[in-house]
C-alpha cells in the first residue's frame, strides 16, 4: 500500500496560466505562499497541505498525478482538472 504527503491547491480557471496561480507557485512564491494567496480550497489555510492519503482517497484524476513514480517529488504539476475544479499538485513524499 502506498501512502504520500501531497500538497495542492485549487484555482479558478483563470488562475491557471503563467500570469495566475501556477505562474506565482513556479516563479515568485513558495508553494505554500500561492496556495494561501490563490487556494479557493479550505486547504489554504494550511498552505495547501493534504497531509497523508492512500490511493483511492481523492478523485481519480488527482491519484492519478499523485501516486505516479514518473512525477518527480516537490516538483508542480498541473493544472489537473477534476470535479472540484482545477488543482496544483506537489507530490512531497511517497512510500509504501
Amino acid at each position: 500500500e502506498i501512502f504520500l504527503v501531497a500538497v495542492a491547491f485549487a484555482v479558478r480557471a483563470g488562475d491557471t496560466s503563467d500570469e495566475g496561480a501556477a505562474g506565482t507557485a513556479h516563479a515568485n512564491f513558495s508553494f505554500a505562499d500561492a496556495a494561501v494567496e490563490y487556494s479557493t480550497c479550505p486547504s489554504k489555510a494550511k498552505g495547501g497541505d493534504l497531509g497523508t492519503f492512500k490511493r483511492g482517497a481523492m478523485v481519480p484524476e488527482f491519484d492519478a498525478v499523485c501516486f505516479d513514480v514518473d512525477v518527480p517529488l516537490n516538483g508542480l504539476e498541473g493544472p489537473v482538472k477534476t470535479q472540484f475544479g482545477y488543482h496544483l499538485i506537489q507530490v512531497r513524499e511517497r512510500s509504501e
